[in-house]
C-alpha cells in the first residue's frame, strides 16, 4: 500500500456510509423489536431508555459487536465497503489492533456529547479525523481512483484514439 494511492475519506462520504450501515441495522433489528415489543416500541409515549432484555441486546449489544467485528475482518462497516474505505492506524497505515477498534467505538459516544461536534471534525480536520478517530488512533482511508478501470478509448489499427471534447 503506497500512501499516495490513498485519500482521506471526508465528512459527506462517511455520513453516507453511516446512512448505508443504519438502513442495514435497522433492517436486521426492527422486525424482531416488533415481534417482541409490538408496535408501541416505536411510541413516543414510551419513557424507558430501554424496553426490556432483548431491547438492550438488539438496539445496544448487536450494533457493537457487529461493527467491531467488521472492522476487525474487512476493516469497514457495510456502509464503509460501500464507499470503498478502510479504516487503518493512524501512524503505520496497518490494519488496526482489536483495542484500537473497541476503543474507536466506544469514543463515538464522546464525539457525540457536545452537540455532536466530534462527528463534525471530520469535516475540518486535515487528516479528515473525528474525535473517535484521533482517540483510538485510526484514520479512514480509500484508494484515489475507485472506479472499475480508467477510461481507455483505443483504435484498434491505430493505437489511441484522440477524443474532441469540445462541443
Amino acid at each position: 500500500m503506497q500512501a499516495s494511492d490513498y485519500e482521506y475519506v471526508g465528512f459527506w462520504a462517511r455520513v453516507w456510509a453511516t446512512i448505508i450501515d443504519s438502513v442495514l441495522l435497522c433492517i436486521i433489528t426492527f422486525p424482531p423489536l416488533i415481534w417482541i415489543y409490538g408496535r408501541e416500541y416505536f411510541s413516543f409515549e414510551t419513557t424507558r431508555f430501554v424496553a426490556g432484555p432483548a431491547d438492550f441486546i438488539l438496539s445496544w449489544v448487536f450494533p457493537t459487536i457487529a461493527a467491531v467485528l467488521f472492522w476487525i475482518r474487512k476493516q469497514a462497516t457495510p456502509g464503509k465497503m460501500a464507499i470503498s474505505a478502510i479504516i487503518v492506524d493512524a501512524v503505520t497505515g496497518n490494519k488496526p489492533t482489536t483495542r484500537q477498534l473497541i476503543v474507536r467505538y466506544f469514543a463515538y459516544f464522546l464525539s457525540t456529547i457536545p452537540l455532536g461536534l466530534g462527528l463534525l471534525w471530520v469535516a475540518f480536520d486535515k487528516r479528515k479525523q473525528g474525535w473517535h478517530d484521533k482517540l483510538a488512533g485510526t484514520v479512514v482511508i480509500r484508494p484515489k481512483l475507485r472506479g472499475p478501470n480508467p477510461v481507455e478509448f483505443k483504435n484498434a489499427m491505430a493505437g489511441t484514439v484522440p477524443v474532441d471534447l469540445s462541443l
